[in-house]
């Protein structure tokens, strides 16, 4: 991405480095959004995604406060449908932290940090959280009676970090810890504990959470 101010847009969720972001947009403000990214180079189309704190994501007034660590999401395909809505294919790639924010356009714009992530060895910390992460899997899967299907993860400590913190049924909280996490062990370790107890209180409890394993619907801005 170039230098230029980054077009921000707040959402109820958290985007991860890897994941998919599809967007159906409809909100003025947005499509001014994508309108802009239009005018970009097609490999230099991206914004940031901030998870919301205090508010929603529909409305003038509807954001009152954002985290402050998001991830920017490059565009890969926008797709205007016949009722004026676009909708935006996206993945997130590269972390950033906002140091000031811009309200003189339709939408948000932000100076940010961009933030580096050391390259490390979890080779014992990575099969520790895999072993975990196939249980609860296995655990969550029989409280809705199906046979558990744990995707193959990958050897890469970093995106298999990034890739369980998306794929967990975690909080908006809880995911913004993930991505807030300096250093690859930190979030692994960190995933360590969550999963430790998040197994536990499935096996004694039964509950099932209210939202699916894997994936998440098309989100409304």
């Amino acid at each position: 991405m170039s230098s230029r101010p980054l077009p921000l847009f707040p959402l109820g969720t958290v985007l991860l480095p890897g994941s998919p972001l599809p967007l159906r947009v409809f909100e003025p403000r947005y499509r001014a959004l994508v309108a802009d990214l239009l005018e970009q180079p097609a490999g230099d189309r991206g914004f940031g995604v901030v998870a919301i704190h205090e508010g929603h994501e529909v409305g003038e007034s509807g954001v009152r406060a954002m985290y402050d660590v998001g991830c920017l999401a490059l565009v890969t395909d926008i797709t205007p449908a016949p009722d004026g809505t676009i909708t935006v294919l996206s993945v997130g790639t590269t972390r950033f932290k906002v140091t000031s924010v811009d309200h003189a356009r339709p939408y948000l714009t932000a100076t940010v940090e961009w933030l580096d992530e050391p390259v490390c060895e979890s080779g014992p910390l990575s099969i520790a959280v895999g072993r975990r992460y196939a249980e609860y899997v296995a655990v969550l899967a029989s409280l809705h009676g199906r046979a558990p299907e744990t995707p193959e993860l990958p050897p890469d400590a970093r995106q298999l970090s990034y890739l369980v913190a998306a794929a967990v049924v975690a909080t908006v909280p809880d995911r913004q810890g993930f991505l807030e996490e300096a250093t690859t062990t930190a979030r692994l370790e960190g995933l360590l504990g969550w999963l430790r107890r998040e197994t536990m209180l499935l096996r004694r409890l039964s509950a099932v959470p209210s939202t699916g394993l894997l994936g998440a619907p098309l989100s409304l801005n």
